[in-house]
């Protein structure tokens, strides 16, 4: 897999969703990411930091609640939000980017 850094500063907005398999709501946001995914396609890249398993780049972004989820534009987070949230949110701040 690619570093993060490489993928984050590449030229298609990245959105991170810092998780944890033990955690419900993160497990909600799991159709929310498919369907933005299916809905945006090529638009947007989509990863998942599982922050029990990437404790240097939780720690990087100051992780501290799960899902938090951080929107990346050419290497510099222009979004970021913690709990889950709605597609149409989703929707809104990367069509701002993009």
């Amino acid at each position: 897999m690619e570093k993060f850094n490489e993928i984050v500063n590449g030229g298609t907005p990245v959105l991170v969703d810092f998780f944890a398999e033990w955690c419900g709501p993160c497990k909600a946001m799991r159709p929310v990411l498919d369907e933005l995914k299916q809905q945006l396609g090529d638009k947007v890249r989509i990863i998942k930091i599982d922050v029990d398993k990437n404790s240097g780049l939780s720690q990087t972004f100051e992780i501290r609640s799960v899902p938090t989820l951080i929107l990346f534009s050419n290497g510099k987070v222009v979004w970021r939000a913690s709990g889950a949230r709605p597609l149409s949110e989703l929707k809104e701040q990367i069509s701002r980017i993009s």
